[in-house]
């Protein structure tokens, strides 16, 4: 992997980030030490739309979820529920 000092990166950020986003990670050092690693994200291409309602069918939700630990909360808060 590589690793190149922080004058190097910040003088050649562009680039490195295009090796980066193209699955090449480097790492960042200061006088020798390893500081920290760049890497890609697996994030959604531009433009590309969240899925919602991916996990439709394989969970439930309870009828009184809006109610539930109500009671737990209101002694919490010293009240009555």
């Amino acid at each position: 992997m590589l690793t190149v000092n922080i004058h190097e990166a910040k003088t050649h950020l562009s680039r490195l980030i295009d090796q980066a986003a193209n699955g090449e990670s480097f790492i960042i050092a200061k006088a020798g030490r390893p500081l920290v690693k760049v890497m890609a994200l697996d994030a959604p291409a531009a433009g590309q739309k969240k899925r919602l309602g991916f996990l439709a069918g394989q969970i439930t939700v309870p009828d009184d979820f809006d109610t539930m630990g109500s009671v737990e909360i209101a002694a919490l808060f010293g009240g009555d529920a």
